[in-house]
Order: C-alpha cells, then sequence, then structure tokens
C-alpha cells in the first residue's frame, strides 16, 4: 500500500446548519440545512468510502479491520480519529462530552475529547466555553434553575484561533463560525441547553440530558493551557496546535505552504491531511495528486515521506495511542 487514501465526505443535516459547505468548500452538498461535513471517519453513523486506489469503493473502517498494516498495526479496536468540517449559521446546543469510561459504560463507544480550528469567524463571534459553577452541587442548582447568563462563559474568536476541548468541558459553536474538528471517533452528545427552540420537521423541542451532563461536566472548569509552537522551513511554517503531553488522544499540525515541504509522520504512524484552502501537488513514492481546497485524505504508515508543493493551509493529525 504506496497510495495514499482519498476519502468521500459524508453530510449531516442539522439543526443549526447552513449553505456554506457549498459555498466555500464547492462540496455537493443535499438540500437542507447541512451542518457538518465528516470528512475523515470510521464512525458507524458516516463512515467514508475510499476513492483511490486498491481499496476505491470500500469503507475506512473496513480497511481499518481487514489491513491492520496501512495504520501501523495500531492498538485500537476502531478507527480512533473523527475529522469534520462544522458550519453554524446558528448556535450549537450548549452541551459537554463524556470521558472514556463514562461513554464505555453509558455508551458503548469513545469519549469525546475534540478541538476546533476556526476556518471562518464573523466579527464579534463567541464560543460557549466553560462555566462558573465551583461545586458540582452549584452547577446542579444553576441547570435545575435555568440560570443559563449567570453559568456560562464566553470565549470571543477569530479566523485562524485553535481551541482544545476537552471531554467535561461545557461548551458550544455560535452563530457566524465554521471550524475544522479533529476529535476522538465518538458521537456522543450530551445538551444542557438548546434555546428552547423546536425541530421544524419533528415540531418539538430536542431532548436535553441534564443527568448526564451534570454527571461528565468537569467542576470547577480551568481552561487548557496550551503550547502552540511554529517552526519556519523554507518559506513553508509549521506549526504544532497540540500534542502530548496536552493532549491523550491526537496531535494537529497547521502546515502553510508556501512552495515545497517535506512532512512525515512525527508522534504516530499515519497521517489525516484537510486541505482548507489554496491547492498544490502531493507527491508520494513517486507518484502526484493533486490537491485543493476542501480535499481529505489519509498518509498511510507504509508511506514514510511526502512532498508538498503549492500554496495551501493543511489541518493534519494523528493518532496518539
Amino acid at each position: 500500500m504506496t497510495e495514499p487514501l482519498f476519502l468521500k465526505p459524508v453530510f449531516h443535516e442539522k439543526i443549526w446548519g447552513g449553505r456554506r459547505l457549498a459555498e466555500d468548500f464547492n462540496y455537493d452538498i443535499p438540500d437542507g440545512t447541512i451542518g457538518e461535513c465528516w470528512a475523515i471517519s470510521g464512525h458507524p453513523h458516516g463512515p467514508n468510502v475510499i476513492e483511490n486506489g486498491e481499496f476505491k469503493g470500500q469503507l475506512l473502517p473496513d480497511i481499518y479491520a481487514n489491513h491492520p498494516e496501512v495504520f501501523g498495526n495500531p492498538k485500537s479496536k476502531v478507527f480512533p480519529l473523527l475529522t469534520k468540517i462544522l458550519d453554524a449559521e446558528a448556535s450549537l446546543s450548549v452541551q459537554v462530552h463524556p470521558d472514556n469510561a463514562y461513554a464505555e459504560e453509558h455508551e458503548h463507544e469513545l469519549g469525546k475529547t475534540e478541538c476546533w480550528y476556526v476556518i471562518h469567524a464573523d466579527e464579534g463571534a463567541y464560543l460557549t466555553y466553560g462555566h462558573t459553577a465551583k461545586t458540582r452541587e452549584e452547577l446542579k442548582e444553576m441547570i435545575n434553575n435555568h440560570e443559563w447568563q449567570k453559568l456560562f462563559d464566553k470565549k470571543p474568536v477569530k479566523t485562524g484561533d485553535f481551541v482544545y476541548v476537552p471531554s467535561g468541558t461545557l461548551h458550544a459553536l455560535n452563530k457566524g463560525i465554521v471550524v475544522l474538528e479533529t476529535q476522538q471517533s465518538s458521537d456522543t452528545t450530551y445538551r444542557i441547553y438548546d434555546y428552547d427552540r423546536v425541530d421544524k420537521k419533528t415540531g418539538k423541542k430536542r431532548d436535553l440530558h441534564l443527568k448526564q451532563s451534570i454527571d461528565v461536566t468537569t467542576v470547577p472548569f480551568k481552561e487548557p493551557e496550551l503550547h502552540i509552537t511554529s517552526e519556519k522551513i523554507g518559506d513553508s511554517e509549521v506549526t504544532t496546535l497540540i500534542t502530548q503531553p496536552d493532549s491523550p488522544f491526537f496531535s494537529v499540525y497547521k502546515w502553510d505552504v508556501k512552495s515545497k515541504l517535506t512532512r512525515k509522520h512525527e508522534h504516530g504512524p499515519y497521517t489525516l491531511m484537510s486541505v482548507i484552502d489554496g491547492e498544490g501537488i502531493l507527491t508520494a513514492d513517486g507518484k502526484t495528486y493533486p490537491l485543493k481546497k476542501g480535499v481529505h485524505l489519509l498518509m498511510p504508515a507504509t508511506i514514510d515521506e511526502w512532498q508538498l508543493d503549492g500554496k495551501m493551509l493543511i489541518i493534519a493529525s494523528e493518532s496518539v495511542e
């Protein structure tokens, strides 16, 4: 296996979604309010089809299960990461995700630690991020009394920001933000607050998960300290957004390619790549592949080194096992 795996995105309609995934990335998305592009996914709720090579037409989780050598013979039984692009045309629910132990016991899947690279943020955009409760009893009291303004913290964001969201963090993307999300491969979300809005399809409010939210929210909240580092390589720049020990599950990088840039696996046996701007050429094992904005691929463990040439902004990630 000496070819990268190019992946066909899967799209999900969301009450808070819009049409920017078509407008900004030229994706052929379904009708409706499309909020999520599952770009690199082995999760059963949206597995990607491989678009090229010897595995063309097959699902990523099947290749992961049947050809472990492609992934460096990993320990995890399931493909551990999930890359998404999210278009928040309206605000997402205020929510929280469980850690591995709680998710395994109650949901029978991985927990969900995630992070966001902000592709676009409207002027004045902000996240709901963290909370003010000092004890779990205080958290429970404010939730039960619907003291949302008192409970929720806000975090202003702008295009190019990076935000780490460990499991247990109360959070929400708000209106006017588009992000690339790197996360554990989990689809478990506990909603605390959803603005009392009604789903037009069902005519009902969406379910809340207050008990689970109280169970898994980290109290008190402390914003993670990030140690972002950048290195100039020729005309290009490589930024390490997060890695161990700050994140136990993944490393995430930003590659600002200005001409030629050589890369290799750094902290994991295989590398996920998403082109979020620009275009160029990838060369691997003597073969060339065109890259453009909106393309997502996986560089297998069987390719040690590859070259990028052009003008592109790429978010890459590796699983840490």
